[in-house]
């Protein structure tokens, strides 16, 4: 019908989204609010859009060819998607069609000045923008140009830009459509955005003005510097006025125009501060009109503010609900375990449901809320201590906050929420019978949760699924535990610290615990070694390898038997097989990522080793795990026996040198015990997910769900409800993937306010090179050798003497540790795994060095400073 194809703007709904598009949804309700000026105007609807590409020549066959191509594909993205909008622009526009729009244009006066902006479907959505991936245009003047710039709207939903975008965002070109808005122009003095959260900060509170004279069309195409205000609570808190050489206006006739200022007003700001309250002031009525933050377009003309746009901001990290208004101080929980990947909803509710304090939820990863202990004197001096001495960067971000003072006021009554972070635990023995007891203790729990487990389904799984998680804490929290896991630990923060005090050397603990024994990650790198031993003799079964390792392995039915099956065939394969299957009984429920249940572990996918074990057989000779071990074990004894002589031999020696040899025999026994709590953790894990994985295959047999992964975007609890009613909502699980697939797309903060302020801290450091990365020791030495820079484990390929680049390192990363010179990570700490398996290897390495894996080049030779802390660029 002809009627569908034009809708005034103040006709458009929520209801009508899907054919006005984003941009033309979001004008329509804004037209509709009171004390919101928008130039009035319509839209042409996306069944417009949809007719004209019907009848353009050969679009079905472009389309089908542009899908297959990856993001990657740039050339050919261009060639394809410069050919789509020239048929697009070239298609004549149907009489019927171009007499509804020019009625529409006769209405709101035929000779007027318009403003033409592109709609798209897949725009101003709350997870995907798609800002200035469409075209505008401005100051078209007639219907002849009007239906011109239609048609060029039409043809930029292909432009190489938005084709690229969708493909990354994963969103079908075909599911996308075109709507188009006609508006009468505005000629304003001022134009400019404003962003109603601090667009880099994600402060909720404080709204950003940029400004500028003339058009918006400076500021948004970068041809001036805008003014920038910042406005917080009613008032002007920071601003900085650009020197403003030029500005856009219309020219007669249509079109835009550059022109430059007068010499008098390039310093003069483009808004009163009057004027940037009260543009504020009518944002924030629009968010909370739209729900979210908004990034709206502004004209200032008669000095009344008209918005000519308004989409959310969807590079904002989301905030953790609350019940209350009071301030909020959140932590990163990824920041401490070593994986910051956006996570599934059963992954985050599964660590909520274990994990030993509360946790919170924001962006698809998790946080503790640390509020009652900063305002508490000895929970704040105490949870301060302990992050410092774990990450800096953490420390430095809670202390920029409690800079604020009105923000989390210091209470010397407040309750702290429990024992003071970092609190000393009792004394414990160093006897190495303690930390053998404590895994033997744990064996036996996990093993008789795999017993109980396998008898449980249906709603007998959820109901047994509390009581295993008691069991679970109670492990992880059993006091033993805690100080076996603290007084490796401590060992070490106090060998650091009194070595450099009495023998002026950094990081001496580094080399005392080398191959400490009982650590069940650094063992999982040799081991590793030793199924390479097992293989290397097998020309045909490392063949079959490799081509496993280059084209992948298709397969039916379950990939460990398959792979496995197939493997066996080769000459060697019985005993390949063995080895492998060895080493997966032991380590098969880690993976990278580990922490969230709905990653595939390796038994699940096998052939994630395939690259490190072949790794292994290129760069290393036989027997390389246990010459590896001795030898480290050995330069741990010398490094010991050198100390303590030196240490004697200073005023008050031996006491000295006896206290150091407690240490030390302390860190050597408990610091491998460190990483084994975790391997508890992920053990229980993979028998929870086997459990519920066989609960999902009865719920796609029922017809409740399409795909067993399908759980994966379920709590807990939903996922305990929908098994007991054989029930399931659809919309809720395609929500939570599309939340899932924005939430990828963000980069989470080490500390979170409840204001959206994202903050990261800083090294407060002058003590390095210029041009230097700074970030923090965790393991001595220094190394020259080129960078690899890997952002995927399986993508890892390393030679000898490669110094890995990555964002962090999670257990399932310390195989690739025993082929690499040094480690450069994003995130980390002293003692998380990445650092302690470092040290165990002997590897220089530095942590927390911020967007390591965009400043250094992959192939570029660096220098790594285990000792002090920074990596020099040598190329």
């Amino acid at each position: 019908m002809i009627e569908q194809y034009v809708w005034d703007l103040r006709e458009i709904d929520d209801r009508r989204a899907a054919v006005a598009g984003g941009k033309g949804a979001n004008l329509g309700r804004l037209a509709r609010m009171a004390d919101v000026r928008v130039p009035a105007g319509f839209c042409v609807t996306t069944d417009a859009f949809r007719r004209i590409i019907a009848q353009a020549p050969s679009i079905d066959d472009r389309l089908d060819e542009l899908s297959r191509l990856s993001a990657g594909d740039l050339d050919a993205i261009r060639t394809l998607s410069a050919q789509i909008r020239r048929t697009i622009e070239e298609t004549a526009v149907p009489d019927e069609l171009a007499a509804r729009i020019t009625s529409a244009l006769v209405r709101h006066g035929e000779r007027a000045a318009y403003a033409v902006r592109s709609s798209a479907t897949a725009e101003d959505l709350p997870t995907a923008s798609f800002a200035g991936q469409q075209d505008t245009y401005l100051n078209v003047v007639g219907p002849e140009a009007v239906l011109r710039h239609i048609r060029r709207c039409w043809a930029s939903l292909f432009t190489e830009r938005a084709v690229v975008y969708r493909r990354r965002n994963g969103i079908d070109h075909r599911a996308v459509s075109m709507a188009v808005v006609v508006q009468r122009m505005v000629f304003p003095r001022a134009a400019g955005i404003l962003f109603t959260a601090d667009p880099v900060t994600g402060d909720r509170r404080t709204a950003t003005v940029d400004a500028g004279f003339g058009l918006g069309e400076a500021l948004v195409s970068g041809v001036v510097n805008p003014d920038v205000f910042k406005v917080r609570d009613g008032e002007v808190v920071a601003e900085s006025i650009a020197a403003k050489q030029s500005a856009v206006h219309a020219v007669p006739g249509g079109g835009t125009r550059e022109t430059a200022l007068d010499p008098r007003r390039r310093e003069q700001p483009a808004l009163t501060h009057e004027q940037a309250v009260r543009l504020v002031s009518l944002g924030r009525r629009i968010e909370a009109h739209f729900g979210r933050p908004q990034d709206i377009e502004w004209c200032l003309a008669d000095d009344d503010f008209h918005i000519v746009q308004s989409r959310p901001i969807t590079t904002l990290f989301p905030v953790p609900e609350r019940d209350d208004e009071d301030n909020h101080v959140y932590v990163s929980v990824g920041h401490q375990q070593m994986m910051t990947d956006a996570m599934k909803q059963l992954g985050l509710s599964m660590w909520q449901s274990t994990a030993m304090v509360p946790m919170h939820a924001a962006g698809g990863r998790l946080f503790v809320d640390v509020t009652r202990r900063l305002a508490s004197p000895a929970g704040r001096a105490a949870l301060l201590d302990l992050v410092g001495k774990g990450e800096p960067l953490v420390r430095d971000a809670l202390e920029t906050v409690l800079g604020r003072d009105d923000f989390v006021p210091l209470l010397p009554d407040a309750d702290a929420g429990g024992p003071p972070a970092g609190g000393a635990p009792a004394p414990i023995d160093t006897d190495p019978a303690i930390v053998g007891a404590l895994v033997e203790r744990s064996r036996a729990s996990v093993a008789a949760l795999a017993r109980e487990i396998r008898t449980k389904s249906g709603p007998e799984l959820f109901d047994f699924l509390p009581v295993a998680f008691e069991e679970h804490r109670r492990v992880l929290s059993d006091p033993l535990n805690i100080q076996a896991v603290m007084a490796g630990m401590e060992a070490t923060w106090w060998l650091n610290d009194k070595l450099y005090e009495w023998l002026g050397e950094k990081n001496a603990a580094d080399t005392l615990t080398l191959s400490a024994p009982g650590n069940i990650t650094s063992q999982m790198g040799l081991d590793l070694l030793d199924v390479a031993d097992a293989i290397r003799p097998y020309p045909e079964v490392v063949a079959f390898l490799r081509s496993v390792e280059d084209d992948g392995f298709p397969y039916e039915g379950s990939l460990y038997d398959a792979f496995l099956d197939e493997l066996a065939k080769r000459t060697g394969g019985a005993r390949a097989r063995a080895a492998i299957e060895g080493y997966l009984d032991r380590y098969g429920m880690r993976c990278a990522g580990e922490i969230d249940i709905t990653r595939p572990r390796w038994r699940e996918r096998p052939t994630t080793l395939v690259p490190v074990i072949l790794d292994n057989i290129r760069n290393f000779e036989p027997g390389a795990a246990e010459r590896r071990f001795e030898q480290g074990r050995r330069e741990a004894l010398k490094k010991e026996q050198d100390v303590l002589a030196r240490l004697r031999a200073l005023p008050d020696g031996e006491r000295k040198a006896d206290e150091a040899k407690r240490m030390i025999d302390r860190v050597r026994t408990f610091i491998g015990y460190r990483e084994y709590p975790k391997y508890d953790i992920v053990s229980r894990y993979f028998l929870y997910k086997q459990a519920l994985l066989r609960e999902a295959g009865r719920l796609v047999a029922a017809g409740v769900l399409a795909d067993e992964e399908d759980i994966f975007h379920l709590t807990l609890q939903e996922l305990s409800d929908a098994v007991r009613s054989n029930q399931v909502d659809g919309r809720l699980i395609q929500q939570r993937k599309d939340d899932f697939r924005s939430y990828r797309a963000l980069t989470p903060p080490r500390v979170l306010t409840s204001d959206g302020e994202c903050l990261n801290g800083a090294y407060r450091r002058d003590d390095v090179p210029a041009g230097a990365l700074v970030g923090l020791p965790v393991s001595a030495g220094a190394v020259e050798g080129r960078a690899r820079v890997v952002l995927d484990i399986a993508d890892a390929v390393l030679e000898p003497g490669d110094i890995l680049v990555t964002v962090c390192t999670d257990p399932s990363w310390s195989p690739l540790f025993v082929g690499i010179a040094g480690l450069v990570t994003e995130v980390g700490g002293l003692m998380t795994h990445g650092a302690v398996i470092a040290r165990e290897y002997g590897l220089p390495a530095v942590v927390g060095v911020e967007q390591a894996t965009r400043r250094i080049r992959d192939g570029q030779r660096i220098r790594v400073h285990g000792t002090d802390g920074y990596v020099e660029m040598l190329s």
